[in-house]
C-alpha cells in the first residue's frame, strides 16, 4: 500500500473542512447524526450495493435536506475514492466526526441563514424609511421619476457647456 503524503492530507483536510463550514448548521448535525448512526458510511459514490451510504445522504435522511456537491468533492477527495465507492476507514470517519463536532461547535448560533435573513429585513426597513419621507416631500405625488436609459444618463443637455479641453462647441453657451 502507498503511504498518504502529509501535504495531500492536510490540504484536503482543510478543503473537507471548508466544506463543512459552509454547510448550514442543521446539515451538519443531521449528517453527525447520521454518520454515528450508520455502521457502513462510504465514499465515492451516493449508495453502494452493501447498504453503505455517503455522509450527504445520512444526513438528508436525518433531514439535512441540503445538496452540497462540494462536500462530497471534499469527502472523495480526503479519502481519495477515485470515483469508485468504497468504504471510509474508522480513521477517516473519526475525522469526520471531530470536524462535524468542532464545526457545530464553533457556529455558536452564527448561522449564515439568521445573518442573511436580518440583512433583509434591515433593507426592508431602510427601503420603507426612503419611500415615507419622499411621500413627505411629495404628499400630492406629482413628482414623477423615471430610470434614464444608460445612453442618455451621459449625454449632454441642449443649451449647457459641453467642456472638452477647455472650450465650447459652436452655439453653445457657457452657464456656470
Amino acid at each position: 500500500m502507498r503511504k498518504r503524503s502529509s501535504r495531500h492530507r492536510s490540504h484536503s483536510l482543510a478543503g473537507l473542512r471548508l466544506a463543512i463550514d459552509c454547510m448550514p448548521p442543521a446539515t451538519r448535525a443531521a449528517m453527525l447524526e447520521g454518520v454515528r448512526e450508520n455502521e457502513r458510511i462510504i465514499a465515492g459514490a451516493y449508495v453502494d450495493r452493501h447498504g453503505g451510504v455517503c455522509p450527504m445522504l445520512a444526513a438528508h435522511r436525518r433531514g439535512g435536506r441540503t445538496d452540497f456537491l462540494s462536500f462530497a468533492r471534499s469527502w472523495d477527495r480526503f479519502t481519495r475514492a477515485a470515483g469508485t465507492a468504497k468504504v471510509a476507514t474508522r480513521r477517516e470517519i473519526a475525522i469526520l466526526v471531530s470536524q462535524l463536532e468542532d464545526s457545530l461547535e464553533r457556529s455558536g448560533g452564527l448561522e449564515l441563514d439568521r445573518a442573511i435573513s436580518e440583512h433583509g429585513r434591515l433593507r426592508g426597513e431602510r427601503l420603507r424609511r426612503a419611500r415615507r419621507a419622499f411621500h413627505v416631500l411629495d404628499p400630492c405625488g406629482v413628482i414623477l421619476a423615471r430610470r434614464l436609459p444608460a445612453g442618455e444618463l451621459y449625454s449632454p443637455s441642449p443649451g449647457r457647456t459641453n467642456m472638452i479641453s477647455g472650450m465650447t462647441q459652436a452655439g453653445e453657451t457657457l452657464i456656470r
